[in-house]
């Protein structure tokens, strides 16, 4: 049987020493290349700009966060392709962002 997931659940967070101070992640999946994790930003987020050798999607589930002089608010859904640059990232009242990672 396979686990029903609610991603609004508060359990099974841990730190995300890969991301800026109060960061945290909560990894759903990971298989084969594809990598799905929440990530909760915290107040004062802030990450450059940088890229990935997979593709990445983000669904931005919970507050606000501002990228290329750009506001991104809940609902807002993005795409960006392998190797292609994006961000920096701000959240000044943090977030909850649904990340994807694929090949």
């Amino acid at each position: 049987m396979k686990e029903i997931i609610n991603l609004l659940n508060n359990t099974k967070w841990s730190d995300a020493p890969e991301y800026p101070l109060g960061t945290k992640k909560r990894v759903l999946h990971d298989e084969n290349g594809v990598k799905t994790v929440l990530l909760k930003l915290p107040e004062g987020f802030y990450m450059e700009a940088h890229s990935h050798i997979n593709a990445e999607q983000h669904f931005l589930l919970k507050g606000e966060y501002i990228s290329e002089g750009k506001v991104y608010r809940e609902g807002t859904f993005q795409s960006y392709k392998a190797h292609e640059n994006h961000g920096p990232f701000e959240s000044k009242k943090g977030a909850l962002v649904l990340v994807i990672w694929f090949p």
